[in-house]
């Protein structure tokens, strides 16, 4: 697995340009865009949660409570807009790219890869966003926010693992793309994303954790948002599943393509 994507490194750093930048081509402002949508979603979030809703985390200072819901959700909603972009894609990668499975040789367990990159960028944006929103309410970013990346980078591989078996299910069961954008959206309001974990019921958070979100959401706050350090023993416990998740999607994807040319 690490072989082909370091032999194909190239390939996939070229192509996932292509995927940013195809996204937004023909358009006026081009990739400013992926810069505008979330800024764009954030003041909505706010606005409606915060004003119309008038929802709390907790805090009995009123202006506070607005600006500490609005990133505190927005955190959450970056975490599984990642994942949720490459579930949601992965099942029609193979489908739309049939000239690549047929009449070239190609490296097909590339695309996943390549979309995957499109997400990273897209959600690097946001943080972008919200950690310049975080230091004008804030007036700081705590240091803890140099831990973000280890914080993501098992969700990423986990997301990897899944692209793969989903990208090869896609294949042989075209209705797998109409069951995770239906997923995707379940799985938005079983995440800790509009609420916190500890406001649950005892008998209730142990379910919250079977999420793979869950944890990467909780922790991606206290590196952002409350300035504290990592669970260092729980990121290494869900690396070391999400290894084991990603490889097992390779050699799915391995063990299925030969089968690819005859079902498109």
């Amino acid at each position: 697995m690490a072989g082909s994507l370091w032999r194909h490194r190239e390939l996939i750093a070229r192509m996932t340009w292509r995927e940013i930048v195809g996204r937004y081509k023909g358009s006026a402002m081009g990739l400013l865009w992926s810069f505008l949508n979330p800024v764009l979603m954030l003041s909505v979030y706010t606005f409606v949660f915060s004003v119309v809703f008038k929802t709390r985390w907790g805090t009995g200072d009123v202006e506070q409570s607005k600006t500490l819901f609005a990133t505190l959700l927005f955190s959450g909603m970056i975490v599984h807009g990642l994942f949720a972009e490459l579930v949601n894609r992965a099942p029609l990668l193979i489908v739309n790219n049939v000239n690549y499975v047929k009449k070239v040789v190609f490296p097909l367990e590339t695309l996943p890869v390549v979309t995957l990159g499109g997400a990273i960028f897209h959600s690097a944006v946001s943080l972008l966003v919200l950690l310049i929103a975080i230091a004008i309410f804030n007036g700081f970013v705590h240091w803890t926010v140099c831990f973000l990346p280890l914080v993501l980078l098992p969700l990423v591989i986990v997301c990897l693992g899944i692209g793969w078996i989903l990208a090869s299910l896609g294949v042989f069961l075209r209705d797998i793309g109409q069951t995770t954008a239906l997923l995707s959206t379940v799985l938005l309001f079983l995440s800790p994303v509009f609420y916190p974990v500890a406001s649950l019921p005892a008998s209730v958070q142990k379910w919250m954790l079977l999420n793979p979100l869950t944890f990467i959401i909780e922790q991606a706050r206290e590196v952002l948002i409350w300035g504290h350090l990592p669970n260092w023993l729980g990121l290494a416990g869900y690396t070391l599943g999400a290894v084991v998740v990603a490889w097992a999607g390779f050699f799915w994807f391995q063990k299925t393509r030969k089968g690819f040319a005859d079902v498109l």
